[in-house]
């Protein structure tokens, strides 16, 4: 199982809940990223308490090295979860950050944020009953006014945290606004542990930019994934080389996009991949002309030969424009 070396790691691919599942992660190393730390969904600590065996906590040699990320605000619960996942994780991660009313109503993800004590325990518990490497990941704080993201950092370094992640938003934010990278770079010179960037990672230029702003020591990168297997490996690339390899035009997204339905339909089956898939079309398509119009008839089909009429059919009429 492969463990990655903090100090060498650039690249977190982050987790993305409905969205980075198995067939997800696997084509990122299909693509190339070959030394990303891949990452889970996130997993509920009460729910893998009730089904230890869920389709959630599925992986696949090839991930690695690959991150299993944990949410929940019972010590106890949160130390089984992890100690549960750890043999085959390479990292344990504990969400902090999850703005989502539904999660911070139950008292996680970024609730924890308001109340440290709890987070502390929680990170001790957890840190005393693994050995594998600790990550965390967590916002600016609640709110403009409830920013603690340092005192919040420096209880987790405190505690044996190998790195941290932050996203440059408070929950109040949710996913609104800019992510305020100067307030990475803050929390970089406050902590000696590695610190990862979060938010509006977009491009290989946005990479470079964030991290001559925030003096980070990586990049932990979401959104700016969908629809785009290769930017992991592009990114790699950029940090072994310097080179800048072009983003994929819009004939290679589609194959992408059909090799993200065809995994799915044979993780999920037609039917339910084909509905699972409808979210991710946007990504896809955005050079599109008239994308929108294209997605509204795109998550109207129902079976990949339906779909896939409508992509050939934007294959053929984009090579003509060319």
């Amino acid at each position: 199982m492969n463990k990655p070396d903090v100090k060498n790691l650039k690249v977190i691919q982050a987790p993305l809940a409905g969205i980075s599942d198995i067939i997800y992660r696997k084509l990122i190393r299909n693509y190339g990223g070959k030394n990303t730390l891949l990452t889970t969904e996130m997993i509920s600590s009460e729910a893998i308490y009730q089904v230890p065996n869920s389709n959630i906590v599925k992986y696949d040699e090839i991930e690695y090295p690959l991150s299993f990320q944990i949410v929940g605000h019972k010590p106890h619960l949160m130390a089984y979860a992890a100690k549960l996942l750890e043999e085959r994780a390479s990292v344990i991660d504990i969400n902090c950050g999850c703005p989502v009313g539904k999660i911070v109503k139950g008292q996680d993800g970024c609730s924890l944020m308001r109340n440290i004590p709890l987070a502390e325990s929680i990170i001790k518990e957890i840190r005393k009953t693994i050995k594998k490497p600790l990550s965390v990941k967590f916002r600016l704080g609640w709110s403009q006014d409830e920013k603690n993201y340092i005192e919040f950092a420096k209880m987790l370094e405190a505690n044996g945290v190998d790195f941290i992640t932050m996203h440059a938003r408070t929950r109040a934010q949710m996913y609104s606004g800019v992510a305020d990278w100067l307030e990475i770079k803050k929390l970089k010179e406050a902590v000696k542990i590695p610190v990862f960037a979060n938010g509006d990672i977009q491009t290989i230029d946005d990479v470079k930019r964030c991290l001559e702003i925030t003096g980070a020591d990586g990049v932990s990168i979401g959104r700016g994934f969908i629809g785009d297997f290769s930017f992991p490996y592009r990114i790699e690339k950029f940090f072994e080389t310097g080179e800048i390899i072009q983003e994929p035009d819009l004939i290679e997204k589609i194959k992408m996009l059909k090799k993200h339905i065809e995994g799915e339909i044979e993780y999920r089956g037609e039917i339910n991949a084909i509905k699972y898939m409808r979210k991710f079309y946007p990504f896809y398509i955005s050079s599109v002309k008239n994308a929108s119009k294209l997605r509204s008839k795109l998550v109207l089909l129902d079976t990949k030969d339906e779909v896939y009429k409508v992509l050939d059919d934007v294959l053929c009429l984009y090579a003509v424009n060319q």
